[in-house]
């Protein structure tokens, strides 16, 4: 009798550890546990046609380091065009005026970031600053439709091509 609850406490314990290494997982994984504002950090906004499927929360990359985070997206109904407001770590205050931005894929088919790719100019972009150069996202389908789309034409036009020059 003593033996099968002991067996049973160790069972229980193994269990809510494992619980709480699961719920920690989750928290790495959907970038949860980044939640906590930098007071310091300072708030730039760029402009896109199409932003994909960034989400808020994803990471702001320069060469592959992580300088900050989409804090909020929106959209502009006066150009029709979504609003990326991005909050970047106060270490990283020395990022030239004519930066770019692009929305980029982590992998072939991984979350969506924000690629910073510094310019040259002298002065350094400060809070509130908007990034003129942007580029939006590649979307996968209208790539596919295209490439459908141009091997249709391009079948059609090499038939009707060969006929006209008999």
């Amino acid at each position: 009798m003593q033996s099968s609850k002991a067996i049973e406490i160790w069972v229980g314990l193994f269990v809510a550890v494992g619980l709480i290494a699961l719920f920690f997982l989750a928290m790495q994984v959907s970038n949860l546990a980044e939640l906590r504002s930098n007071d310091d950090s300072y708030r730039i906004v760029a402009r896109f046609e199409n932003i994909g499927s960034l989400r808020v929360r994803a990471p702001i990359s320069v060469a592959g380091v992580t300088v900050g985070r989409v804090s909020a997206i929106s959209f502009d109904n006066q150009t029709y065009e979504a609003v990326v407001e991005m909050r970047i770590d106060p270490k990283y205050d020395t990022l030239p005026i004519d930066t770019s931005a692009s929305i980029l894929t982590a992998g072939l088919l991984g979350e969506q970031y924000i690629g910073l790719s510094p310019g040259g100019a002298e002065e350094h972009l400060a809070d509130g600053d908007e990034i003129e150069l942007t580029q939006s996202a590649i979307v996968l389908e209208q790539v596919i439709s295209r490439f459908l789309f141009n091997k249709a034409e391009g079948g059609g036009a090499s038939g009707g091509a060969a006929t006209s020059s008999e």
